[in-house]
Formats: structure tokens, C-alpha cells, sequence
């Protein structure tokens, strides 16, 4: 039930330099969603680090026999590691990796920034509607989710959707958004326009919830869900690195100030 089980999709520790950038994927996936912009970063002289979740790269059963917390709890784990060998670390993720990372970023004011890539704040209509509904009944779905040309080779994942598991992002959810305005950090969100996996505007919900006085909102007009994934992926590599590279100067020139 693995999609492209030839892939690596364990988790990955790439040491570099005093900047450390720790990155989550998302719900069915493996970090094969998330290695190869990890690459890109560790290519710049970050250090880079990918947990892989619990559940996930197992069975689809193992899936809907967790929680949410679990997944916090192992990103909690992967940042005291991190952060343990880092003077600064920015936490991000790919969908629902993004409110893992901004769950660690909500517990943690020293992050220096948080990484939003499609983040899975809302989902579709019928799903949201649905998963309550099945979930004590149905144990799988089939996935929602148009064309991808470009993303299809490099994901790694389960075939279908564990129900419970996906019940899980919901309470997840409404954890993030209770933890929203209550967050400082700056944020870089980035959202694929083609997105039919999620509803795309769950990112304006992020930007407008927030309380991030320093907050950019990036639409990739060509991607769809997996936009760390998707052709446009030289662009959200550009835009992180020239997100971190401004958060680590002006953190810079506070200092120098003070």
C-alpha cells in the first residue's frame, strides 16, 4: 500500500552550520515529501533534519492507531536534536508537517522562524464533512487529489487515506488555530495554486490568524498540494533561503542595535 517503496522516506539528520532548518511531512507521506528541498538547504550549509512521523511508512492501520500528539511529540524530540548543535533553528513542513511545525514553533518562542509549505489548515468540503461521519466505520478513503505530473515519481506514501488518521488532522487543526494568535515568529507560507488536495485557502486563514508581525503569503501558480515536490521547487528552495537569510539579519541588526 506504499507508493514508490523504493524511495528513502526515513528520518534524516544532515549536519551543517549553526543555522538549523527542521522539516516535517505530511499526513499518508514519508520524508521523501520534504528531502528533496532538505537537500537543497543542506546544499546551502544548513543543517537539515526530517523525523519521520508516527504511523507512517508502516501500514495504513498503524496510521489510524495514532494521534495527533504523537506527531508533535516526535518533532518535539527532532528539535531538542537540533537545536542541541544550533544557534538558531526554523521549523517548517509540508501540509499537515506545517502545523506540526507550528505547534513546536507555538511551544518554543526562540524558534527563529516557521516554514508553511501548503499548509493543511482546512480541508475540502466533502472530506471535512465526511470524516466524522466514517471514521468509526470506514477505515480507509481513496485520496482526493487532481493530476500530478511532476510530483507523482518522487512522492512517497500510502495509497489511501486511513480515516482515523485523517480524523486526527482535524483535531489538529483546531489545536493550530487556537495556538495562532499567540505566535511571533516570522512566517513563510507557500501555497500551490493548483493545490486539489486541501483548500488553498486555508493559507490566507494562517496569514490573517497569525500573530506574526513579519509574515509572507507565496503563491506558486504552476504547483499543486506537494509544492516542495512540484516544478516550482527552485522557487520555494529560492524564497526559503532568501526568507532565512533576512530573518537571520534582522535578528542580526536587532542585535547590534541593542
Amino acid at each position: 500500500m506504499i507508493v514508490n517503496p523504493h524511495l528513502e522516506g526515513d528520518t534524516f539528520f544532515w549536519a551543517g552550520g549553526q543555522v538549523g532548518v527542521l522539516l516535517s511531512h505530511g499526513l499518508r507521506a514519508t520524508t521523501a515529501e520534504v528531502r528533496l528541498l532538505g537537500r537543497i538547504l543542506h546544499e546551502k550549509g544548513y543543517t537539515v533534519a526530517g523525523p519521520l512521523l508516527p504511523g507512517h511508512n508502516t501500514t495504513p492501520d498503524e496510521l489510524n492507531r495514532t494521534r495527533w500528539q504523537d506527531w508533535t511529540a516526535t518533532m518535539e524530540q527532532a528539535y531538542q536534536q537540533i537545536a542541541s548543535r544550533c544557534q538558531r533553528v526554523f521549523v517548517g513542513g509540508e501540509s499537515m508537517g506545517a502545523l506540526v511545525a507550528i505547534c513546536a514553533a507555538s511551544q518554543h518562542p526562540e524558534v527563529a522562524g516557521v516554514l508553511a509549505y501548503a499548509p493543511a489548515m482546512r480541508l475540502t468540503t466533502l472530506p471535512r464533512l465526511l470524516l466524522p461521519l466514517l471514521a468509526p466505520f470506514v477505515p480507509y478513503m481513496n485520496p482526493r487529489r487532481g493530476p500530478r505530473p511532476h510530483v507523482d515519481a518522487v512522492w512517497q506514501g500510502y495509497s489511501v487515506q486511513p480515516t482515523r488518521g485523517a480524523l486526527q488532522l482535524l483535531h489538529l487543526q483546531r489545536e493550530v488555530s487556537r495556538r495562532l494568535p499567540g505566535i511571533r515568529q516570522p512566517i513563510l507560507i507557500v501555497q500551490g495554486r493548483l493545490d486539489a488536495t486541501i483548500d488553498p485557502r486555508g493559507a490566507e486563514e494562517l496569514y490573517r490568524q497569525i500573530g506574526s508581525p513579519v509574515k509572507e503569503l507565496h503563491w506558486m501558480e504552476n504547483s499543486t498540494h506537494c509544492v516542495a515536490l512540484d516544478q516550482e521547487l527552485p522557487k520555494v528552495a529560492e524564497l526559503t533561503t532568501r526568507f532565512i537569510a533576512r530573518v537571520i539579519e534582522s535578528a542580526a541588526e536587532t542585535q547590534r542595535m541593542q
